[in-house]
């Protein structure tokens, strides 16, 4: 490949494989973005300005990451740049180069301007028709940025090795309100339509490009702590704040765990059901799907997974993706210190078994070989989303339950993840980092640790080199009644067994009417169960689960299952093709892949 002069110059081994930004050279340090949500053009346009610095002296040129973008004008302090589209790349989209008109000389800072206008087709936005949405009335935008989406929105260096901080504006139509992941900051008319407003925003503790995020739509709020509101469209509103009325609490155990809540506000948003993930961490706005509205608070423990990502990943980020581990691990680690001080250690116990049960199954799909299914995997030329599966969750959380249980126990483990999160506050490091800082804060267990066979849990793919017995145990006597967690796990280890006959699935329908139950997590395993078995009358359901929201955890396994049923394949195929442009874009391409339907 010929590299362009700005390219030559700008080239140096990339930082992270799945980005053209060299941060080595030049550094983003301050995003000042003014944007026009428009929907009749499913197209966000604006000016994105940079403060950018660089790192290296003589510096002529910069390049950015996008995807699907159009470009019309660059400028640095004003004066205009020359800039070029490199060569497109299959998921990595295309190197934005500028030319500065003026050489920078090492630590000097230029105001880099670009005019943008993103693709009715971003892989980061959804964009819904009324009729969509709950109300009926009104369309609705939101983002999903992780992992290397952000590019799609407007040019940037999208790589969590880069962090900064941002100032926003955001004109939306007036009788609509606009969100982002930060603190709010006053609203005014918009001056130049007056059927418009601007919301303007303001993030001031440095954060990763994917987490910079944006919701549009009819919304209203429920003050629900002295910190949080709920945000949602008023039909699920009063419902949400309801559910969620435990993360105040929440909020505080995770900070006598981890230390300060450094982001000032913490607010919740119910999203549409096509949202692809449980939750979204997006700073001081947290992002849920609406199959968490269980009715009797079963499911909030997302929301403390979500609440943990202030200290680990947003706080103390993984540099690439590679690490991916370092922000899910630590998370569901921290996830579950908090249930296990709200709820009993018992409960923490048997969630640790639930996160077993849950990388087994996983590592049954990937197959034990799979070298997607080790800690640190190599993603050179992978594209995130396809790599994504609760590995860096459930078995970044076994090794820091068993390195917990080896060095002395909860207490003592706890003074390890505070002086990390302090250690690395406001940084994004490799796994190596995290290694050397627990040998160092460890350093009278040295012994114990070279004890630890690393190279497994890091390098290996497969099930982790412990057994279940190294992480606790639990005995299902201690609780009387079953839990709506104690079901789940039920039909998790039912679902590990051979399918059962169909007669047995049908009996379980009569004596427990799993149909009428309402909590997502259980409803899912139950349907899973029934069609792998080859319950025929189950068919209509999964289907309906399948496609009625579009959470991937649900999604996808519900129509590999369907699709692995030869009497509903084709039924499975014609209801994803009829439902696929209502799909988030991630959930459409993941799912198309596995019914064989690549676009």
């Amino acid at each position: 490949m010929i590299l362009s002069k700005c390219r030559q110059e700008c080239w140096s081994p990339a930082v992270d494989p799945r980005s053209f930004a060299a941060p080595s050279r030049c550094l983003t340090r301050h995003l000042h973005l003014r944007c026009r949500a428009d929907f009749g053009a499913r197209a966000l346009r604006g000016t994105a300005a940079f403060t950018a610095r660089a790192e290296r002296g003589a510096l002529r040129c910069l390049v950015l990451d996008t995807k699907d973008l159009q470009v019309f004008k660059v400028t640095v302090n004003g004066q205009d740049a020359k800039f070029v589209f490199g060569e497109k790349h299959s998921f990595k989209g295309t190197p934005l180069e500028i030319t500065l008109p003026f050489e920078l000389s090492r630590g000097q800072e230029a105001i880099v301007e670009i005019s943008f206008e993103s693709s009715p087709k971003s892989s980061a936005l959804q964009w819904f028709t009324p009729e969509q949405t709950s109300g009926k009335k009104h369309p609705f935008l939101f983002s999903q940025c992780q992992a290397t989406h952000c590019r799609a929105i407007f040019p940037c260096q999208d790589t969590p090795a880069v962090k900064l901080t941002y100032y926003a504006e955001i004109s939306v139509p007036k009788e609509l309100v606009a969100l982002m992941s930060a603190n709010r900051d006053g609203e005014m008319p918009d001056p130049e339509d007056s059927s418009r407003k601007i919301y303007c925003f303001s993030q001031n503790v440095p954060i990763p490009c994917y987490l910079i995020a944006l919701v549009v739509g009819a919304l209203e709020s429920r003050k629900i702590g002295p910190r949080t509101l709920v945000w949602a469209e008023k039909e699920l509103v009063d419902k949400s704040a309801y559910e969620f009325a435990e993360a105040e609490a929440m909020l505080k155990t995770a900070e006598d765990l981890a230390g300060p809540y450094v982001w000032g506000q913490y607010d919740l948003l119910v999203l549409p059901p096509s949202f692809p993930y449980g939750g979204m961490e997006n700073p001081c706005l947290t992002f849920v799907t609406p199959t968490l509205l269980a009715g009797d608070r079963s499911l909030s423990n997302v929301i403390a997974h979500e609440i943990s990502h202030s200290w680990t990943g947003n706080l103390v980020t993984n540099k690439t993706w590679e690490h991916f581990w370092l922000n899910e691990g630590h998370t569901v680690y921290l996830e579950r210190r908090i249930g296990g001080q709200l709820f009993g250690e018992q409960f923490r116990h048997f969630q640790a078994l639930g996160g077993w049960r849950e990388l087994q199954n996983t590592i049954n799909t990937l197959g034990d070989k799979n070298p997607v299914s080790n800690l640190v995997p190599n993603l050179s030329e992978v594209d995130p989303d396809v790599a994504y599966s609760s590995v860096p969750y459930e078995k970044g959380f076994a090794l820091l339950f068993y390195l917990e249980q080896l060095l002395g126990g909860p207490d003592v483990f706890i003074g390890f993840l505070k002086a990390y999160i302090q250690q690395f506050a406001y940084k994004s490091i490799v796994t190596e980092d995290w290694k050397k800082f627990l040998y160092s804060y460890f350093k009278d267990k040295v012994d114990v640790l070279d004890k630890v066979d690393w190279n497994s849990w890091f390098h290996a793919p497969g099930m982790p080199p412990a057994k279940e017995s190294d992480l606790g145990s639990f005995s299902s006597a201690d609780l009387k009644e079953m839990s709506s967690h104690q079901l789940i796990e039920f039909l998790a280890l039912l679902l590990l067994e051979a399918p059962l006959p169909v007669s047995h699935v049908q009996r379980m329908q009569q004596v427990y009417d799993f149909n009428a139950i309402n909590n997502s997590e259980i409803r899912f395993r139950w349907l899973r169960l029934c069609i792998k078995s080859k319950w025929e009358e189950a068919i209509p359901l999964a289907l309906k689960m399948a496609t009625d929201q579009g959470r991937l955890k649900f999604t996808r396994p519900l129509f590999r299952d369907l699709y692995g049923f030869d009497k509903c394949r084709d039924l499975a195929v014609k209801t994803f093709l009829e439902h696929r442009a209502s799909m988030h874009p991630v959930t459409s391409m993941l799912v198309g892949k596995d019914l064989k339907q690549d676009q």
